[in-house]
């Protein structure tokens, strides 16, 4: 099951979006204000976020850009401005797509499934599996038995990067580059925090074993346990 997250002041809206995206078997999250969708794009798991440019507190496109520092995730603009020069700044600050008001709600849905696909893309249906731990890349999960991590959407992201090439140690700045798809633009504070939080969630799942591995001024490394033969 797909996730989404939509953006909009307009609460008949939200609620038409809502209703047909639940028919079409999507999670929908709902925000009003800019401040929410943030809060819930830093904490949930999502797969796509519809944005609207007229927010009551920070217009779309801020938002976008603020979105952007954090996370790779689809984002598809919903705006009445039919201007190009609003559909061009749209794209430039990150926007996956842009359609304009009034919209055909099946073809929205068509441009997020294709966006997200996209994203998790054929490897994406990988199952790994390791000792005590698999990740499903697909279903955007990591479990040990009935237990699953919680884990945000980007921390998932980091981890299933990690878990793809396990052993090999990958800098900060790697990191950053792969995950995030952007050059390093804060201190790396927020980074160690993120996998703190990932060390923390698969120790609960898998006590016996130590996964992520600090390379000391080096970075990061995915460790899965050798099986005994």
């Amino acid at each position: 099951m797909y996730r989404v997250l939509m953006v909009d002041d307009d609460p008949s809206i939200l609620e038409v979006n809502r209703k047909y995206f639940n028919s079409k078997g999507y999670d929908v999250c709902c925000a009003a204000n800019a401040r929410d969708a943030f809060a819930i794009t830093r904490t949930a798991q999502l797969d796509c976020i519809v944005l609207d440019v007229d927010l009551p507190d920070l217009d779309g496109f801020e938002l976008c850009d603020r979105i952007r520092e954090i996370s790779d995730l689809p984002i598809i603009f919903l705006s009445a401005y039919t201007q190009q020069q609003s559909r061009v700044r749209g794209l430039s600050v990150g926007g996956d797509d842009y359609i304009c008001k009034p919209y055909d709600l099946e073809e929205l849905e068509l441009r997020c499934r294709i966006r997200i696909q996209r994203r998790l893309g054929v490897e994406d249906k990988q199952v790994m599996q390791f000792p005590g731990l698999t990740i499903d890349i697909g279903r955007r999960i990591a479990f040990c038995g009935d237990q699953q991590a919680r884990l945000t959407s980007l921390e998932f992201d980091i981890l299933a990067f990690l878990a793809k090439h396990p052993g090999q140690v990958f800098s900060y700045e790697q990191i950053y580059d792969r995950v995030w798809r952007a050059p390093i633009n804060s201190s790396l504070h927020s980074l160690h925090v993120y996998m703190s939080k990932i060390r923390q969630n698969i120790s609960i799942l898998c006590p016996e074993y130590e996964y992520i591995r600090t390379v000391r001024g080096k970075g990061y490394a995915f460790t899965p346990p050798k099986e005994e033969p």
